[in-house]
Formats: C-alpha cells, structure tokens, sequence
C-alpha cells in the first residue's frame, strides 16, 4: 500500500510539468482567438461543425440513441435535422466559451439579456439567498453576467477541470463579474459557512445532470424515460432555507440568448421531498420539447434507464 501510494504521489509531481507546459502552448492561440471578432469565431465554428459532425463523428451515435429514445415518433430525417442543429449549437458554445476570456462587457449584456430579473430583486428585498437551478440547455457560458444586474454574492457549482492552470483560468474569467466556482465536494461547507457569516448569495447548479443509479434517492421520468435524478440542489435549499429559482435561457439567434426566471419556492421546507426536483424537471422538460435542438445530447443522460426500481405491484 505504502509502495502503491508512493507512485500515486510520483505520477502526480510529473503531471505538473506536462499541465504547465500544455498550458503554456495553448493558452496563447486561446487567447488569440478570443480577440477575433464574433462573426470570424462563427466561420470558424462552422468549420470545426463539418469536422465532428461530417468526418470525426464525434459521438453521433450517442446523439442520435438518446433522439431517438425521447423521441420516438420522429422520423429519421427529423432526428437527422435536430442532431444537425444540435451539433452547429455545440460548436457556436465552443467559440463563445473562447470568447469569455475577453468580450466586453457592454457586448455581453447585448448579447445575453435577462427578461425578468426583478424576480430575483424581490427575493434579494425578502433577504431569501437563492438556489437556481438549471440545466445543460441553450447556454450557460455567459450566465455569469447576471451578477452585473444583482446584490447577492454569486458562486456557481462546477466539476473541477484535471489540468489546474485551466483550471485557474476558468475561475478567473468567471471572478470577472463576481461569480466564484466552487466544486460538488466544497458546497455544502461553502455555502453553510456563508450563511453562518450572515452573506446573502445566488448559488447556481446544473442540476439535469445524471446520478449514480447505486447512490440515487429519486428516480423520476425525464422526458419519458425513468432515470436516477440528482437531488443535491434541492437538499441544500432546504437544509439553509433559500428559495429555488428556475433558470431557463432560449438562443433567440446565433450569439444571442435570452433568459427568464421563475420562482419555484421562496419556502423550500414546506415541499414534500423531491417535489422541487421533479418541478425543475418539467420546467426544463417545456424548453427541450420547444426546440430540443439546443440541449446536451452528447451526454449519457439516460445510461441508467435499465437499473431503473421495479413498480411495486
């Protein structure tokens, strides 16, 4: 054991240099693209969109499995016309993730509106912090300029990035606009001590993500087909009272999206377990049904979906 962590220790020293030195070789062209204006990153995106789509492929076959699950109605050519879409939307996010490293600010309230932030106004005037719950639709690269339009301290649940120099970018880029990454295994701390302080915060959480059927509390039907469902956002408004928020943001043209909010609850502790989850799910489920051209197909959302509890007879 002593042996075995002993290399453990050594593989991690040697990965630090090759972390750095990959950062080093990359970061600049990142850095160089990001000062291209939008149009020339969108002629880019359309290229890179002929190379994963038509030549590598990347990952159409999960694309076109999880279509064709949730919908199983639509004809092969629609199923073709959505992944099609789907896959020009991914690599439009590609450019503008790129982008965040130095669009301006009076760009980005141009391109990414807010029709109703008076909704989180009037929990910020009540003294509610927030729990928003989104999910992996339309976009979520820019929603970090919400905090140039709030009060409340904003921090944002990620999975941590395995090189830590990118790592630090991303955290960089998004302290820009006073939105701080914490990571799954530092939230409950964070945000407890947070309340403990008295600090109001907006804690946002991509909260469609799959759940280890082997650890699930919940399964429930999205879109149509039961799946293990992540309840760590609803815990967590729960156990320090925050009011829960859905997030939904619609790509209203190429490089312009547009996001609405609705208040699920201000009182998370009066809802019966998992009904905040399940009510999040059907909100999210309304935007995908409207154009499910601009959710997250490549992920393996519904890999679980055979381990699913058998219905008590």
């Amino acid at each position: 054991m002593g042996n075995y962590n002993a290399i453990n220790l050594v593989s991690f020293a040697l990965t630090l240099p090759m972390q750095r030195l990959v950062y080093i070789l990359v970061y600049p062209i990142i850095w160089l693209l990001s000062k291209l204006p939008l149009g020339v990153l969108y002629f880019i995106s359309d290229l890179f969109f002929i190379l994963i789509f038509y030549i590598i492929g990347y990952r159409r076959k999960v694309v076109r499995e999880n279509l064709e699950l949730v919908f199983p109605n639509k004809t092969k050519k629609e199923i073709k016309e959505i992944s099609r879409r789907f896959y020009h939307h991914l690599c439009d996010m590609v450019v503008e993730s790129v982008k965040s490293l130095s669009i301006s600010e009076k760009e980005l309230k141009k391109r990414f509106r807010f029709t109703n932030v008076e909704e989180i106004h009037q929990l910020e005037q009540q003294k509610k912090s927030i729990v928003l719950m989104g999910g992996h639709y339309g976009s979520w690269e820019w929603s970090f300029i919400l905090q140039r339009y709030i009060n409340h301290k904003g921090y944002a649940v990620y999975k941590r990035i395995e090189n830590k120099y990118f790592d630090a970018l991303i955290k960089g880029i998004r302290a820009k606009y006073d939105t701080h990454l914490i990571t799954t295994k530092e939230t409950v701390h964070k945000l407890g001590a947070n309340q403990l302080r008295g600090e109001l915060t907006i804690n946002g959480f991509l909260a469609d993500q799959t759940a280890k059927h082997w650890k699930a509390k919940h399964w429930q039907e999205f879109l149509g087909v039961k799946v293990p469902i992540l309840t760590g956002a609803e815990m967590i408004a729960k156990r320090l009272d925050m009011a829960v928020v859905f997030i939904g943001t619609k790509k209203v043209k190429r490089g312009h999206y547009e996001t609405t909010f609705k208040t699920i609850t201000a009182n998370p502790k009066e809802f019966k377990d998992f009904e905040i989850t399940d009510t999040f799910l059907k909100l999210l489920e309304e935007l995908i049904y409207e154009d499910p051209a601009y959710y997250l197909w490549t992920h393996k959302r519904w890999k679980y979906k055979d381990n699913a509890p058998k219905e008590e007879v």
